[in-house]
């Protein structure tokens, strides 16, 4: 099979797209034959050999990639037979593997594709899409919402612009340059503004005390602005940090209205015997729906660095999404 490996740490272009031997499922596990593999940020840190809150991987060459989707091809010993030839999507973890035209996963980590979602979506919605509704969890928005959603090209950007539209809030996005605006528009937002545009934040002086949530992934100076503009006892959540803290000493908090949501308390309140399974079905649920309909820019699994590079430099929209 066809495969990217990372040989030594470092930039993308240590990714190489190459002929390796085919896997063989263990016990309990599929092979799928993959159709779509998830390119997340975090792959990038830890093609850097950074630690975060995945660990490095311990031994090189390595196959990156955490998102699978496929038709499984192979099943190994004591693996339930009817999983054999079935469109099927897993997150792996923290084990890799995910880049390549062939892939191994545990079989209790499943889901069968639900409705007409297609590979790349599929993906989407069992990474991006887990995490867009765990993040909601410490937010419903209502009909009564004024919702700020920065990154709003983004993967999860464009999944919260959605659920809140679809709950009633009047939704702002913002993200960087006309056609990330476009996407936001599209998505929903009542509002789509451009940050890269000097004087942005005066476009939402109207909204100083009615902002009411804001989801941020973003961090740094449009936080700050936001934060600003929030009512009494508005929401601020926060799950990512693409741009820097609010504050030095502790960066996501500003009294009254700050929540990290990056953690065991996400699980916590899914709740049930597996909450990270949780999540990925209501994730599932809401697009076999059409309730959310993922964005995603797809790239071939052999242009996985330039991929990299992208998502890097935010030149992508959506999720990306690497397909052999």
């Amino acid at each position: 099979m066809h495969a990217v490996r990372l040989h030594a740490f470092g930039p993308a272009d240590n990714l190489t797209y190459e002929q390796v031997e085919d896997p063989v499922p263990g016990p309990g596990q599929v092979r799928v034959a993959v159709r779509a593999a998830g390119v997340h940020l975090l792959d990038t840190a830890l093609r850097e050999g950074l630690r975060g809150p995945a660990p490095a991987p311990a031994e090189l060459p390595t196959i990156p990639g955490r998102e699978i989707a496929g038709v499984v091809d192979a099943l190994g010993p004591d693996t339930p037979a009817d999983w054999l030839g079935k469109r099927v999507v897993t997150h792996l973890g923290f084990a890799p593997g995910g880049y390549a035209e062939l892939a191994v996963a545990d079989a209790a980590r499943l889901h069968e594709i639900p409705g007409r979602l297609d590979f790349a979506e599929a993906v989407a919605m069992i990474g991006t899409g887990r995490t867009t509704m765990g993040i909601v969890q410490f937010a419903e928005p209502g009909p009564g919402d004024v919702v700020a959603v920065p990154a709003a090209a983004g993967g999860i950007g464009t999944l919260l612009v959605q659920y809140a539209r679809n709950w009633g809030a009047t939704v702002i996005g913002l993200a960087g340059g006309p056609a990330k605006t476009a996407l936001a528009t599209r998505a929903g937002a009542g509002l789509a503004v451009d940050y890269t545009d000097p004087s942005w934040a005066e476009r939402l002086e109207e909204y100083r005390g009615k902002l009411t949530v804001v989801y941020d992934g973003v961090g740094g100076d449009v936080a700050r602005t936001l934060v600003g503009l929030l009512a009494p006892g508005g929401r601020h959540v926060v799950f990512g940090w693409t741009s820097q803290g609010i504050g030095s000493d502790r960066p996501y908090l500003v009294d009254g209205v700050s929540v990290g949501v990056l953690g065991p308390e996400m699980l916590r309140r899914a709740g049930g015997d597996d909450p990270m399974r949780t999540l990925e079905l209501r994730s599932l649920a809401e697009a076999a729906a059409g309730r959310l309909t993922p964005a995603v820019q797809r790239f071939p699994l052999s242009r996985a660095a330039e991929a990299h590079r992208a998502l890097e430099n935010r030149g992508t929209t959506g999720k990306v999404v690497l397909e052999p």
